[in-house]
């Protein structure tokens, strides 16, 4: 049975109650009711029962207000209750907690300031799900700060988790620069993101040997990299109780003088890396040969200027070679240029280039690209000449291990004490 609706040319349409059937390939209707008479909303309900509709449609029962991104957020959340990173924040939930997770979250989802924080987590289910919908910028600092109490007992934490005595520790420090005016610890120093004239801010992060964090610092912006390794050495040994560790750090970081400090610590190891003059001395010693890697890509040697410690270099054949090409190209770059000077030189003739000038001229070409030292150039008032030296192949070799370009030479403290 449906319901149909009749139209009539000079009256209303009739609402016609029918059943229908096929005999072979004809198909047949009666008519069972005429309800023309009905109210349409009657009307209306009888059509949606017989074609088994749900006699209030959704669309009428339910009206759409506002619909929330939800998907990403249980995601971030859900990430962060199986990493057991809320109960280490904090062991019971609390109102800063939440603050705090929903910081992380957003910061995952939308990175923003503290103000922008406060309205975007509004346009997705964050603010509702942790409860700081209420929430303003002055309230994510307090959360801040109550955070900030409690670092030590989260490091804590971490080091308990990843850390155990002999465990392999990395260290390097980053800064970020600072735009305002207020805070105590922007100072001028070494910008990382190159952004001149900027006020930065240095801090550190302590990891173990697959990368996880475990500890952060902040310093001012003037600090030295290897000024904080001792601090950092003593929150491995009095602040996590950790007697036997290996600490890893860039020759930039663990400097000679700090390794001779760290040497006064028993049961602590280091490894890093020697700098170009400490490798040009290991060369010009014999210490250091290429011919230790014609079959392997790994030496061990050693040298009695570095007692106590393993000296592991590692070379690269692919990146020498790449290395090798654009010393190569640098070459006939600066090449190209002192001939366009020495023409210049034979052209003026009427009224010859001085001394001076042309000096001036092939210190420009050459400090273009940093390649001067393997020319050697002879300038005269009106005259200039230039040629390759002979030992400039053996000098690019030195240069190649000065820079690290394809090999990396570690240097590892034997023994830690204790």
């Amino acid at each position: 049975m449906y319901v149909e609706i009749v139209p009539n040319r000079n009256s209303r349409p009739a609402i016609l109650l029918r059943e229908g059937w096929r005999e072979g390939k004809k198909v047949c209707k009666r008519t069972l009711a005429n309800l023309t008479d009905w109210p349409a909303r009657k009307v209306e309900l009888l059509r949606r029962l017989l074609k088994d509709e749900p006699l209030v449609a959704p669309s009428e029962a339910f009206a759409i207000e506002r619909s929330l991104p939800h998907g990403h957020v249980e995601a971030v959340l859900e990430t962060i209750r199986r990493s057991g990173l809320d109960r280490l924040i904090g062991a019971k939930r609390s109102r800063e907690r939440d603050l705090v997770v929903a910081m992380i979250a957003e910061r995952l989802v939308f990175p923003c300031s503290k103000l922008a924080t406060t309205r975007m987590w509004h346009t997705t289910t964050l603010a509702e799900q942790l409860e700081v919908a209420d929430a303003d910028e002055d309230a994510l600092y307090a959360a801040m700060d109550w955070l900030l109490a409690r670092q030590g007992q989260i490091e804590k934490k971490l080091a308990a988790r990843h850390l155990l005595d002999g465990s392999l520790v990395l260290y390097d420090l980053t800064s970020s620069y600072y735009e305002g005016r207020t805070c105590p610890l922007a100072r001028f120093g070494h910008n990382r993101d190159r952004k001149k004239g900027k006020l930065i801010i240095v801090y550190g992060l302590l990891t173990d040997d697959a990368g996880r964090p475990v500890a952060a610092e902040v310093y001012p912006g003037n600090t030295g990299d290897p000024s904080t390794v001792p601090n950092q050495v003593d929150k491995l040994r009095k602040h996590f109780g950790l007697r036997r560790v290996v600490l890893v750090g860039d020759r930039g970081m663990l400097t000679q003088t700090q390794i001779d400090k760290l040497k006064d610590y028993p049961g602590l190891g280091w490894i890093s890396a020697l700098r170009s003059c400490a490798i040009r001395k290991l060369v010009n010693g014999g210490s250091l040969q290429m011919s230790l890697f014609d079959e392997r890509n790994l030496a061990e040697i050693n040298s009695p200027e570095f007692l106590d410690e393993r000296l592991v270099a590692c070379y690269n054949p692919i990146l020498a070679e790449e290395r090798r090409e654009k010393r190569e190209k640098l070459l006939a770059a600066t090449e190209k240029g002192l001939e366009k000077i020495a023409k210049e030189v034979a052209r003026r003739t009427k009224t010859p280039l001085g001394k001076a000038e042309i000096g001036k001229k092939v210190g420009k070409a050459i400090n273009r690209y940093k390649v001067g030292k393997p020319f050697e150039v002879m300038i005269g008032d009106g005259a200039f000449s230039f040629s390759r030296k002979e030992e400039a192949r053996n000098f690019w070799l030195l240069v190649s291990l000065a820079c690290l370009s394809p090999m990396v030479l570690f240097r590892e403290q034997l023994t830690t004490g204790g």
